[in-house]
């Protein structure tokens, strides 16, 4: 398949911020996006990158009705030497296509839409902010477009990339959070799409985050589905808790997202000798290390805000203070290490950066 690149014009360019303290996250997008289309029987085709544009959907399109999209979410950096730096964007397009499949959608070939995401952004590589934490984030999306009232996979799908200048994902930036832990409701089954990266999943998340909110609170820390006990996930971000000199997080048993940040965290850490564990623990087990002190960190990992430490959590009414509430030593070092890596400063050992500009 070939790549058209369709340049927008000059005279209908946007202004490109020059305030990077007020960039915020996903407000802002560039002047081109890429977009390639599916037909059953004919496979994608009519790939090009072209000026960013609304979609023409039909009102019976199928994403509209019964919810058939996934997409991802994955930044460029302009990093050591004025370089536009990716780090592990294939990964994220190898969850993409295990997300169409539990969605019955048809996969993207990697090798074409990776080329194709690079050239993106290195034509609107001047959208690229330079300040320090801040990059230009890509969001790539697949969409069933057939126009048909009726429960089956769809006949034609959009696939398309649009990316745009961000800052902090949090208004706290790099400085403790506090999560509401929500006993109320739940977010994702056991066999159900929790570890697919999809539309329903974040709808799903958005009373028990509006009503976290409300309260104060910045995220829902979720409890598993069944029993309502067990650590799952943030809404934004999967999450790892401290006791004393181990690390855990919980095991991905498909209710969860396969976080990039998360598997890149458990092998740093592994790497750095630190004992890290995929288990169940419960709610339970956090209020009561908490409260014996053998709770020293918790943190959040995501591609939207790298690591987030935890300076709250707030169950059955108590909040219970983590770290003091202040920021964790190894919530620290491991920012500061994956933003080095990702900004091509620090040596990457596991081959998880390419520079291609």
């Amino acid at each position: 398949m070939n790549l058209e690149v369709i340049k927008v014009d000059a005279s209908k360019k946007k202004p490109i911020p020059t305030d990077e303290s007020k960039l915020g996250f996903g407000q802002m997008f560039s002047d081109h996006m890429f977009m390639m289309e599916y037909d059953a029987g004919k496979g994608w085709h009519s790939a090009r990158i072209e000026p960013y544009h609304s979609l023409e959907l039909d009102p019976a399109a199928m994403v509209l009705h019964y919810g058939q999209e996934a997409f991802e979410g994955l930044k460029a950096y302009r990093g050591k030497d004025d370089g536009v730096y990716l780090f592990r964007y294939q990964d994220n397009l190898g969850r993409l296509n295990n997300s169409c499949d539990r969605l019955v959608m048809p996969n993207i070939d990697i090798p074409f839409v990776s080329e194709a995401l690079k050239k993106l952004v290195l034509l609107d590589q001047d959208w690229i902010p330079k300040s320090p934490g801040t990059s230009l984030y890509i969001r790539p999306n697949i969409v069933a477009v057939d126009p048909f009232v009726g429960v089956r996979p769809s006949n034609r799908y959009f696939f398309y990339i649009i990316v745009g200048p961000v800052g902090a994902y949090y208004p706290e930036g790099f400085n403790p959070v506090s999560i509401f832990v929500s006993d109320k409701y739940v977010r994702a089954v056991v066999g159900g799409i929790g570890a697919s990266k999809t539309a329903g999943n974040y709808a799903a998340s958005l009373l028990a985050q509006m009503e976290a909110k409300e309260k104060g609170f910045t995220q829902v820390l979720w409890l598993d589905a069944k029993e309502r006990k067990y650590i799952e996930e943030v809404g934004t971000m999967n999450i790892f808790f401290k006791f004393g000199d181990e690390v855990v997080t919980s095991p991905l048993t498909g209710s969860i997202l396969p976080g990039i940040t998360r598997d890149s965290v458990i092998k740093l850490l592994d790497k750095w000798g630190v004992k890290v564990s995929e288990r169940l623990f419960s709610i339970d087990d956090v209020v009561a290390a908490q409260k014996d002190g053998s709770l020293k960190e918790v943190f959040g990992t995501g591609t939207a805000a790298i690591i987030s430490p935890v300076g709250t959590i707030h169950y059955k009414g108590t909040d219970y203070p983590v770290a003091d509430q202040k920021t964790g030593e190894l919530s620290q070092k491991l920012y500061d290490y994956l933003l080095g890596l990702q900004y091509g400063q620090e040596e990457d050992t596991f081959g998880w950066v390419e520079k291609i500009g």
